[in-house]
């Protein structure tokens, strides 16, 4: 009965902490696939940056990325293939008590016809 308990104890924190960390790469999953969406747009070439990012705000409202929608992440750099969109941030989830999952999430795509003007 001891090893039982000790067995489903285990499996309850993994499955809590799983609840805790799933819903964080989901909604960075969303955050790559707006980012797609937006690079797949014929029109975007020649859109403003702040068009884009306006976009980029209403894709991820679909989406329900709410926490990723605070905060202003979309930046726009140049690369080695042209113009590119990069969202970077970092989201920190409280397990207990003290202790929190910290996650980084970088993801980046090039802008269709030479990019944004500004």
């Amino acid at each position: 009965m001891t090893g039982f308990l000790i067995v489903l104890t285990l499996a309850i924190f993994f499955a809590y902490c799983g609840m805790k960390i799933g819903p964080m790469y989901m909604e960075f999953y969303s955050v790559k696939q707006a980012l797609k969406g937006i690079a797949e747009d014929n029109s975007v070439a020649s859109s403003s940056k702040d068009q884009i990012r306006t976009l980029f705000q209403r894709r991820l409202e679909m989406s329900y990325a709410s926490y990723v929608k605070t905060l202003n992440v979309l930046k726009f750099e140049n690369g080695q293939n042209g113009k590119m969109m990069v969202v970077d941030y970092e989201r920190r989830e409280t397990l207990f008590g003290n202790l929190d999952v910290v996650g980084k999430f970088h993801a980046e795509q090039v802008l269709p016809g030479g990019g944004a003007s500004d």
